[in-house]
């Protein structure tokens, strides 16, 4: 349950849904450097779920019920957890990041830029490589730079995923996808945009997983106070 209204010298309280994963242990050991921060797992002023699909619907119940914000950065979520989360998000601040990072909240925004001025003449390629562990692919995250590419462009993303075989011609305005595992990458994401004679490479790597959780703590302190809605890691950008 909270614990009433805090003050504005109060640190924000984070209640961690998965607190032994490895984003709980980051988040927890960034926010207790920081005393505008604190842990608390029962009076949470903000909910930071980064557990498992099958444990979204109960975070995001505990958000509404709570009357709490909730930051959901789980991955390898289907559609029915994007209709879930837009019906928790008319009655709570809802964030949703398959990325917390800064620095990807900006390349996303530079994706749709360049995307919109250089138009479906020129091929979109992401290519993405992350730590053995990790189950979904591609990554949520290189998913959402397609997403901001199409959206730059105007259109639905049309995806290509892990061609393989004969008659693989790529289709005019889609956007490929490639997927490497191994060792313990924490990160890297590369949006090509190929065109005549010229190609530009958008690139982020993240050397360390810290930057999540500083971002999940940076967008815990954009979410409070907001009102109930969907918002993204290009919100909390947007206010800096």
């Amino acid at each position: 349950m909270t614990g009433g209204m805090r003050t504005a010298d109060q640190p924000i309280r984070i209640s961690l849904l998965a607190p032994n994963g490895r984003m709980g242990k980051a988040i927890a050991a960034i926010a207790g450097e920081d005393p505008g921060f604190a842990i608390d797992q029962d009076r949470g002023d903000v909910l930071v779920d980064f557990s498992a699909p099958a444990a979204l619907q109960a975070s995001l119940d505990r958000a509404v019920s709570t009357g709490v914000p909730v930051l959901v950065g789980t991955t390898g979520l289907d559609d029915r957890a994007g209709e879930r989360i837009a019906a928790a998000a008319k009655a709570v601040a809802v964030l949703r990041a398959a990325n917390t990072s800064l620095g990807v909240a900006l390349l996303a925004d530079l994706v749709e830029r360049a995307a919109q001025v250089l138009g479906p003449d020129w091929d979109i390629e992401i290519a993405e490589t992350h730590h053995r562990m990790k189950a979904d692919a591609p990554s949520g995250t290189a998913l959402m730079l397609g997403e901001a590419a199409a959206q730059g462009r105007g259109t639905a993303l049309t995806a290509e995923r892990g061609r393989d075989g004969v008659d693989l011609k790529r289709e005019r305005g889609s956007v490929g996808f490639a997927s490497l595992r191994g060792g313990t990458a924490a990160g890297d994401h590369d949006v090509m945009f190929l065109g005549p004679d010229e190609r530009l490479i958008l690139s982020h790597r993240a050397e360390n997983r810290m930057i999540f959780a500083r971002g999940a703590l940076a967008a815990a302190r954009f979410l409070i106070g907001k009102p109930a809605g969907l918002y993204s890691m290009r919100d909390v950008i947007g206010a800096a």
